[in-house]
């Protein structure tokens, strides 16, 4: 009996087929025709064309981390691999798990300067997890299987795997299936030592003010996890704040819930940072954007850091008790010991430490004032927030001021609603990401945040959510500038708004309707609920242009280099707080 014989590219897509994936998203280009032919012949797999390398890279972010499955992108060889780079260096910061095949020239040609070759695995190689040259079809299927491996395992992130066309083209008997591929070598630690798991729950146990310090690692382990840290943060009933990327581990509108921590956080939880003597930090990587001034980041607490990358144990900040282990398998392990040893917080010094968070919530440091017919941007943020939260919608964002209040505005129920650029920072990123996620959960309402100024840096997407009819709602928060760049021109550098003001946006909903889309635009604060319910209910998608004043500024603001209690609560603040004599950070 004739053993079946496959090429390259017909391995690439049984591949994709064994691993699951159901969706990927590229550009075609002449060294990945063959992949295309074999994408033509097949039905399982279904493509979606972004109109740039740079939007499939952020849809297959939007995908990943909207379902927890590992996203992937097709891109060509040379300038589509290029355009990829943001969008894989926007993964690796933010852990996302993503597989990159992108095309090269035949394996003679590499290193000759031929049409459309660079050195992909040598320009990508500081931007992703592991990447891959296949020079033999015979690696391929191991190849293949690998780096999905490799990118869902351990700390989360891209993978490419960069493909000569002569490869692609050649045929093989030697299939492999994902079972019979194991790695040589990564085997990352998912249990925690037991003594460390001991040393950080007595630790907790003893503490008079703790806190939970909650990162993206906790949902990236999983559902799982993020409801054994919900249990486990119920029954010690501390305190809990997140990072930007953890915001939905922890339920957002939870009486123990202080929001957002860092330089736009919430001032209760700041300075519940700086003043706890416990901080249990899980799948959280001391960001400088949480920290602010190390030398007084929580200056007198024990850290805990529960972590499955043991590259970020002690890079940033230096901890008293590592646990090196996947958040699921850990917090399992936690909660099981304080059950078993009947372990509770001590009641006296638990009531006085919640009434000094009591007193800084008090601040109600997110409050604003919508007087008068110009909409405010934290206005215009808080009413989608309470318009559509019956939904549950997955909610994506550009990046800049609009960013924080939906971070700040939004309360997050549960895990993979929000997706935003936390690490690079990538303005475009959320348009393509809420097409990644739109995709993945054609059912549900998606809704892109978005500046104006971000979204012209990925707005040719709109062609990519008319072509496959995908209902995203983007709602940009429209100021006529780059926002946070004038905020910190304001503040920072005198007033010298140095090319921050955009004086040429397109008419956005002539340009939605251009694509064929549904185009609104809100100008006066008494439309805007009626309007919002208006782009929610309509079936099709909705560019929706909210013209909001124009110099408002993201507060609070931890100015950068500064100490979590030398916050910015407002225009006038001087942000210097009054310390006690025991080192308490006071109202």
């Amino acid at each position: 009996m004739a053993t079946e014989q496959l090429t390259g590219a017909e391995i690439v897509i049984r591949a994709l087929k064994d691993q699951g994936v159901d969706t990927v998203f590229g550009y075609p280009g002449g060294a990945v025709l063959p992949i295309y032919d074999a994408l033509f012949l097949q039905n399982e797999v279904k493509h979606i064309l972004v109109r740039q390398e740079g939007g499939a890279v952020h849809a297959a972010e939007g995908y990943a981390r909207s379902t927890g499955k590992v996203g992937v992108v097709l891109v060509t060889s040379g300038p589509g691999a290029t355009n990829a780079v943001t969008g894989l260096t926007d993964a690796l910061m933010d852990s996302i798990p993503l597989i990159c095949l992108t095309g090269q020239v035949p394996t003679h040609l590499i290193g000759n300067d031929a049409f459309q070759e660079a050195d992909t695995t040598g320009i990508t190689r500081p931007c992703t997890k592991h990447n891959y040259l296949v020079r033999d079809v015979e690696d391929l299927p191991r190849i293949m299987h690998e780096a999905f491996y490799v990118a869902q395992n351990g700390r989360p992130g891209p993978v490419v795997i960069d493909l000569p066309k002569d490869v692609l083209q050649l045929k093989s008997e030697n299939y492999l299936a994902p079972e019979q591929v194991k790695h040589r070598s990564y085997r990352p630690q998912v249990d925690g030592e037991e003594e460390q798991i001991e040393k950080a729950v007595e630790a907790l146990a003893k503490s008079k003010r703790p806190i939970f310090y909650v990162g993206g690692g906790v949902i990236n382990s999983g559902d799982r996890a993020t409801e054994l840290l919900t249990e486990f943060i119920h029954l010690t009933g501390a305190p809990c704040t997140t990072t930007l990327m953890g915001l939905g581990a922890f339920p957002g509108s939870d009486k123990q819930f202080l929001g957002m921590l860092g330089m736009h956080g919430t001032y209760e939880a700041n300075l519940a940072m700086y003043n706890c003597d416990v901080m249990m930090n899980i799948g959280a990587r001391f960001d400088d954007r949480v920290t602010g001034r190390l030398d007084e980041f929580s200056p007198d607490s024990i850290k805990v850091h529960v972590d499955i990358d043991a590259s970020s144990i002690n890079k940033n900040v230096m901890v008293d008790i590592p646990v090196i282990g996947d958040a699921e398998r850990v917090l399992e392990a936690m909660l099981s010991l304080w059950k078993e040893r009947k372990y509770n917080l001590d009641k006296k010094s638990a009531k006085a430490w919640w009434g000094r968070i009591n007193e800084w919530q008090a601040k109600d440091c997110l409050s604003y004032v919508q007087d008068g017919p110009v909409i405010k941007p934290q206005h215009a943020i808080k009413r989608l927030y309470e318009l559509t939260k019956d939904r549950k919608p997955y909610i994506t964002t550009e990046v800049g001021q609009h960013q924080m209040w939906a971070a700040q505005y939004f309360k997050f129920e549960e895990p993979k609603k929000w997706m935003t650029s936390g690490g690079l920072g990538t303005m475009g990123y959320g348009l393509p990401a809420a097409v990644g996620a739109q995709q993945a959960h054609p059912g549900e309402l998606v809704i892109d945040v978005s500046g104006e100024a971000s979204f012209m840096m990925n707005m040719q997407e709109l062609s990519t959510i008319a072509q496959y009819n995908l209902p995203v709602k983007v709602f940009i928060v429209n100021n006529q500038w780059m926002g946070m760049v004038r905020q910190w021109q304001q503040l920072l550098h005198g007033s010298r708004y140095s090319e921050s003001y955009s004086d040429a946006l397109p008419d956005f909903v002539k340009l939605a309707e251009s694509f064929g889309l549904v185009g609104m635009r809100c100008e006066k604060a008494e439309d805007l609920d009626r309007m919002i319910q208006e782009m929610i209910d309509c079936p099709r998608p909705v560019l929706f242009d909210c013209l909001v004043s124009q110099e408002e500024n993201c507060f609070p603001m931890i100015p950068s280099g500064a100490a979590h209690y030398e916050m910015l609560l407002g225009p006038d603040d001087s942000a210097a707080r009054p310390i006690s004599d025991e080192g308490m950070v006071l109202v």
